[in-house]
Order: C-alpha cells, then sequence, then structure tokens
C-alpha cells in the first residue's frame, strides 16, 4: 500500500532531473566571423549576386522586402 505513494514522487524527481542532462543542440560550426553579405559562394545565392558585393546585398534585401515580405504590396484592393 505504501509503494504507489513512494514510487510516484520518486518516478516524478526522476522525469523533472532528466532535462538537467540534456546536451546543447548546435551546428558545430561554430559562430562565423564574416557579415552576411560576404557569405557563401555556391549555387544556393540569388542570382546575379557576388560574395562579398554589399551595396548588391542591401538592394536585394529591399527588393524582397517591397516584393514578397510586404503584406499591404500583396494584398489585391477589392472593387
Amino acid at each position: 500500500m505504501r509503494r504507489p505513494f513512494v514510487a510516484v514522487p520518486v518516478a516524478a524527481v526522476a522525469f523533472c532531473l532528466s532535462a538537467c542532462g540534456e546536451k546543447p543542440q548546435t551546428l558545430g560550426a561554430g559562430k562565423s566571423d564574416v557579415a552576411a553579405f560576404q557569405g557563401a559562394d555556391n549555387g544556393f545565392v540569388a542570382p546575379g549576386w557576388k560574395a562579398g558585393d554589399k551595396v548588391s546585398w542591401e538592394q536585394g534585401l529591399k527588393a524582397r522586402m517591397q516584393n514578397t515580405q510586404n503584406e499591404y504590396s500583396r494584398l489585391v484592393p477589392s472593387k
């Protein structure tokens, strides 16, 4: 009869302490010390953009913000 009264608190403490052993979930590459506009030089960059070109990087961000990430410009006015 006393076993459930002891087992439940012990199980609760074990459950709570199991979160303390969680390992950090990092990518392993560490933080990059380069600016974002210097970026990767691979096939996944926007067409026409070259790594290290800060002006085109900023223009691309502005264009993306106005054309695709601005809900007001995407709405079609109702008639």
